[in-house]
């Protein structure tokens, strides 16, 4: 059953120097509004308010459930610490954290407010404009910003079109730090998060793998994916059991360029080492396709040939079949051909094909 969402702040509330204009998207784990600045004009906050594990029922006071008051404050110090370690990044190709604070029982996060349209909208609406130019321009420009966020020994791990703005200058803009792990450093498995279905490796659904930059770049993988298909690749989850993924390599070989496809597909490996295993080396493979490898997702090339060879011995077999009726038809005995005489020879010529 899914949880029931908690209530957020009333419009015109106001939090120290921000009030509130109107929300802008309720999750299971916060609530971003658009909050305006006494000083400095329009902002978008995140309030920490998990839910089945705290609520509003009245007032602004966030209340913790009971039996779970270790689970809320272990959810809280991780979201003051990621909040402390982005507002170090500063990247035109990441929200800038301005501020975090504590109140009403909770916290909150101040990010910049950047005016634009995010990229799911764009994939709906104007899928046609994503060509290869601007998909090559855009994401290596999205990651210089996501390098700066694993120099920072942080993964994103929710990276996907909803979650990446185009800006007005038509700048992309890294949003929604909400399952930031401070993973790098930490040898052990870290907790599980809402998983984006489509967009998470599948190390994140395991929940007992390794989670590294190759995850976050399994990610944008999907994420180009999703810019040339208009939807999403298959659940990892499901590629697992069965991968019924069509390689871009294969689908979209009249559209996009050899290089461009192949590097998306590397991505898309579901093994993390066969996966570009830094930012870096994704950003060389699309400038020039340095590093891909010559067959990526070679495990579906198999299948896809498996299956062309299948149909080959069908076609034989049916062939085989009417060769040996044809064999059979000339093992009957046939009439003799009639007698043909010394006089009528003349009438039949061999001719010849010039």
């Amino acid at each position: 059953m899914a949880l029931q969402a908690n209530r957020p702040l009333p419009d015109s509330y106001r939090l120290g120097d921000l009030t509130v204009e109107k929300v802008l998207s309720s999750g299971g784990f916060s609530i971003v509004y658009l909050m305006r600045d006494d000083n400095w004009g329009p902002h978008v906050v995140k309030e920490f308010l998990p839910a089945g594990i705290s609520q509003r029922t009245s007032g602004d006071q966030v209340e913790v459930l009971t039996g779970r008051s270790g689970l809320f404050a272990r959810g809280l110090r991780s979201f003051m610490d990621e909040a402390a370690a982005l507002a170090k990044v500063d990247h035109p190709n990441v929200v800038r954290v301005e501020d975090f604070f504590r109140a009403n029982g909770t916290a909150y996060m101040v990010m910049r407010h950047v005016r634009g349209r995010s990229l799911q909208f764009q994939i709906h609406a104007q899928r046609a404009r994503l060509d290869e130019a601007f998909l090559r321009t855009f994401f290596l420009r999205l990651l210089n910003g996501l390098r700066e966020v694993h120099l920072r020994r942080l993964l994103h791990l929710d990276i996907k079109p909803a979650n990446v703005l185009v800006g007005v200058d038509g700048q992309p803009l890294l949003l929604d730090f909400g399952a930031v792990r401070s993973a790098l450093d930490q040898p052990e498995p870290q907790a599980k998060t809402v998983l984006t279905e489509g967009f998470a490796a599948p190390e994140q659904h395991a929940g007992d793998a390794a989670l590294g930059p190759w995850t976050d770049i399994y990610a944008v993988g999907a994420t180009i994916y999703s810019c040339m298909a208009g939807h999403p690749p298959p659940s990892a989850r499901e590629r697992v059991k069965q991968d019924r993924l069509a390689p871009a390599s294969v689908r979209f070989a009249s559209k996009f360029s050899p290089v461009l496809l192949s590097t998306v597909d590397w991505c898309l490996e579901l093994d993390p080492l066969a996966r570009p295993q830094s930012v870096y080396a994704l950003q060389r493979a699309l400038q020039d396709g340095t590093g891909v490898p010559a067959r990526p997702l070679a495990h579906l090339q198999r299948r896809r040939w498996s299956l062309r060879d299948w149909f080959c011995q069908v076609r034989t077999l049916v062939s085989s079949g009417v060769h040996s009726v044809n064999a059979r038809v000339a093992r009957t005995p046939q009439p003799p051909p009639p007698p043909v005489s010394d006089h009528g020879t003349h009438a039949i010529k061999p001719t010849r094909r010039q």
